[in-house]
C-alpha cells in the first residue's frame, strides 16, 4: 500500500498545515462548504442504513464513505484543521501567526456550517416530498438522537456538558487521525482502509462531532425536535467544539509533531544494516 513511516507522514502534516494558511480565503470558504456538504450526506447515509437494517453498527460502517471522499477531493473540515493548522505555527513556520490560525479556523467553521446547512434542507425537502409529508423512519431517529443529545445533557448539568466535552475530545482524536491517515499512504486503496478505520470508531461509538452536528441538528429541528438553537448551542454546539479541538490538537496533531519530528532520528539510522 506504498505505506509512508511515521517519520515522513508528520512533515507532510506540517506542510498541509503551513498550506492551508497560505490559502486564499476563496478556496478556504469552497473546500470548507463541500466538506460540509459531503459529510452531511454521509450521515443521512448512515441514519438510512440503521433504520433499514435495525443495526446502528452498519450506519457506522458506511458512514466513513463520505469522510474518505472530502479527504480525497482536497476538502476541509473543521475536526482536521484544528490538528494540521497549528502544527505550522509551533513549528515556526514563516509568516504563520496565531492570529491566521485563528482566521483560518473562523472560515472553515462557517464553510462547514454553509455546507451542512444547505443540505440539510435539501434532504429535508426530499424526505417530505417538497414539506407536504411526514418525513419517514430515518427522519424520526434523528429527531429521537438530537434531542438526547441536547436535552439529555441538559438534564445533567455540568456532568451532561462535560461529558459531552469528553466525546468531542474522543471524536476528534479519533476523526483527525483519519485525517492523517489519508498521509499515510500513496495509493487511493492504502488511504481509504487508513481513513475507514477511526472514522468507523468514532460513529459506532457515538462521539460527538461538530460539523456532523452541524447538519444533524438543524434537521432534527427541521422534524420537529423540541429544543431551541440556543440549548443545542450551549449544551452541544459549544463543548463538542472544544473537544473536537482538544482531540485533534493534542490527542493527535501535537502528539505526533512530539514524538516522530523534533525526535526523529538521523536518516543514516533508518536505513537498514548492511551485512559485514
Amino acid at each position: 500500500m506504498s505505506y509512508r513511516n511515521p517519520s515522513e507522514f508528520v512533515a507532510l502534516m506540517i506542510d498541509a498545515g503551513e498550506s492551508k494558511i497560505s490559502m486564499a480565503n476563496r478556496d478556504v470558504l469552497i473546500r470548507a462548504i463541500m466538506a460540509g456538504g459531503t459529510l452531511a450526506i454521509a450521515v443521512a447515509l448512515a441514519f438510512t442504513a440503521t433504520v433499514q437494517t435495525g443495526l446502528p453498527i452498519v450506519g457506522a460502517l458506511v458512514f466513513p464513505v463520505g469522510f474518505c471522499i472530502l479527504n480525497l477531493m482536497g476538502f476541509d473540515l473543521l475536526t482536521g484543521v484544528f490538528a494540521l493548522v497549528p502544527l505550522s505555527l509551533i513549528d515556526k513556520r514563516k509568516g504563520v501567526t496565531l492570529g491566521r490560525v485563528f482566521h483560518n479556523w473562523g472560515l472553515v467553521f462557517i464553510g462547514n456550517f454553509i455546507g451542512a446547512l444547505t443540505i440539510a434542507f435539501l434532504v429535508a425537502v426530499v424526505w417530505t416530498m417538497g414539506f407536504q409529508k411526514d418525513p419517514g423512519a430515518a427522519a424520526q431517529a434523528m429527531v429521537k438522537a438530537t434531542t438526547s443529545r441536547v436535552i439529555g445533557y441538559a438534564d445533567y448539568g455540568v456532568a451532561g456538558w462535560m461529558t459531552c466535552l469528553v466525546k468531542g475530545i474522543l471524536c476528534n482524536w479519533m476523526v483527525s487521525l483519519g485525517v492523517v491517515g489519508a498521509m499515510l499512504s500513496t495509493s487511493v486503496g492504502g488511504k481509504v482502509i487508513a481513513m475507514w478505520m477511526p472514522i468507523l470508531i468514532f460513529f459506532a461509538l457515538g462521539f460527538e462531532h461538530a460539523v456532523v452536528n452541524m447538519y444533524l441538528f438543524p434537521l432534527g429541528m427541521i422534524f420537529g425536535a423540541e429544543f431551541t438553537v440556543g440549548q443545542w448551542a450551549f449544551w452541544n454546539q459549544l463543548p463538542t467544539i472544544l473537544g473536537n479541538l482538544i482531540g485533534g490538537l493534542i490527542f493527535t496533531g501535537f502528539s505526533l509533531y512530539a514524538t516522530h519530528h523534533k525526535t526523529a532520528p538521523p536518516k543514516s539510522l533508518d536505513e537498514p544494516a548492511v551485512s559485514q
